[in-house]
């Protein structure tokens, strides 16, 4: 692809929304002047500009409306910005870098949780919600002690101690914490089974959809529904077993707000699409499409929520940019696009079920039943070729499988390539909805979200970094 046509084609589509003048970035959002009681931060993680653009036009296309997010533009219901995403020590923040700018209102350096650049350990912003009163709570399809809800909840230097991470949250007694990481809990964790301990200390455990849905007020609440990250939005909805077992983002999300929604002083609920950053970093298509549709429903759930109650912030934004993939130019693009409907799996869990003994033809009829094109055979012999072949040290690829190579491949029978397989530095898309979301300025960094938080919800000042 020459640099005329990459212009024209990958990088025009790949940002994937329209040029905006400034007083439509600076949108009249429906929101008085008023305090926040409620505060609902929530984060597609990994998120480029691209996947919000490809989630809505499939939307749009396939299931003949708007995605909740870019309906929210079209409608002018929001405040709208643009976000720098920097951390400490880089242009290119991690996961764990940028939570902390949100929830300690200062950058560290990637890796870290809260700890800054000489060692200091602001006070993160969930400790600060509880600490005058308010229920606090995260749901996410990642590890509970993953890096984007640990960053409000936990000072830590290293973001990779989840087993430490679960602990912590013990002494903390948070209200509602709910997603995937059994592991770092439960009886394979390192350190010893803690469910006991959360227990004893009055908690009531949900390990499955049915335990989720009958939770009541009465206690805290731990979920736990899968051993590390919960399955793809794509792998869920087409097994009928995990529709059952596994809960999605939106009905976490909701019955986290149906959990703390009555308390007199308010909540603060984080709300994180953690598998879109790992199937970025994987070059999962329908894995990264069908997630972000889920974040988006979430997003509707929420929105729905906040309108009717008058007295919720909504923040909707991603951390960092991922892979930055896009729709390229090509005659069928239209069409290679719209087969995204026949994918029943995300590639994490086709490779998965791939074998290097397998026939040419055998692999071909797997990947025609589970994402519904048929694969060329020059393309199987290159796919089979880099099983033996394959870059060491991907995240999220522990089983050592050729995420890289089929995302190539798949682009031919997309039209939707990837810039590579890790974070960007792309300023973000940040919008709010309801009270204090008038203050919203057109550009922001990421540090100064915390402020702006605490500020809307009328906390006292001490509470506030200072500059």
């Amino acid at each position: 692809m020459n640099r005329r046509s990459l212009l024209k084609g990958g990088l025009l589509t790949g940002l994937g929304l329209p040029f905006v003048g400034i007083k439509e970035v600076m949108a009249s959002p429906t929101a008085g002047r008023k305090k926040a009681k409620n505060i609902i931060m929530m984060v597609s993680d990994g998120m480029s500009t691209g996947t919000l653009n490809m989630a809505d036009i499939y939307s749009n296309r396939i299931l003949g409306r708007s995605s909740k997010w870019l309906g929210l533009y079209r409608d002018n219901k929001v405040a709208r910005a643009l976000m720098d995403t920097a951390s400490a020590s880089s242009l290119v923040t991690d996961s764990a870098a940028a939570s902390s700018s949100w929830g300690g209102g200062v950058r560290v350096k990637n890796g870290s949780l809260n700890v800054g650049i000489n060692g200091e350990k602001p006070q993160p912003i969930f400790q600060k919600f509880k600490e005058r009163g308010k229920k606090v709570g995260c749901v996410t399809t990642v590890p509970i002690t993953h890096a984007t809800p640990a960053g409000f909840c936990v000072n830590i230097d290293n973001r990779g101690g989840q087993d430490i991470i679960a602990e912590m949250y013990l002494g903390l007694k948070f209200d509602v914490m709910m997603g995937g990481g059994h592991q770092y809990f439960g009886a394979k964790r390192p350190g010893g089974n803690l469910i006991p301990k959360y227990l004893t200390q009055g908690y009531k455990i949900a390990e499955n959809r049915a335990e989720m849905l009958a939770l009541d007020k009465s206690k805290p609440v731990l979920g736990l529904f899968a051993e590390d990250g919960m399955p793809y939005e794509v792998d869920r909805l087409h097994d009928q077993e995990l529709i059952k077992s596994t809960p999605s983002l939106a009905e976490m999300t909701m019955k986290a707000i149906e959990l703390m929604k009555d308390h007199k002083d308010g909540f603060a609920l984080q709300v994180e699409g953690g598998k879109v950053d790992w199937a970025a970093h994987s070059n999962d298509l329908s894995g990264l499409i069908f997630d972000q549709l889920a974040f988006d429903e979430a997003v509707g759930k929420v929105i729905e929520f906040a309108e009717k109650d008058g007295e919720t912030l909504v923040i909707i934004t991603t951390d960092h940019g991922n892979s930055n993939p896009g729709l390229f130019y090509a005659d069928e693009a239209n069409k290679k696009f719209d087969s995204l409907q026949n994918f029943k799996h995300s590639n994490t869990w086709l490779l998965g079920q791939l074998n290097q003994s397998f026939s040419e033809q055998k692999i071909i009829d797997l990947i025609k039943e589970n994402q519904g094109f048929e694969m060329k055979p020059e393309d199987v012999k290159s796919l089979l070729v880099h099983f033996k072949d394959i870059a060491q040290g991907q995240l999220y690829n522990e089983s050592n499988l050729p995420f890289y190579e089929y995302g190539k491949i798949l682009g031919k029978y997309t039209d939707v390539q990837w810039a590579g397989m890790n974070h960007t530095g792309d300023y973000v898309e940040l919008a709010m909805f309801g009270p204090g979301s008038e203050n919203l300025k057109p550009f922001v960094k990421n540090y100064e979200l915390h402020n702006f938080m605490l500020k809307a919800a009328e906390m006292p000042e001490a509470f506030l970094v200072k500059a």
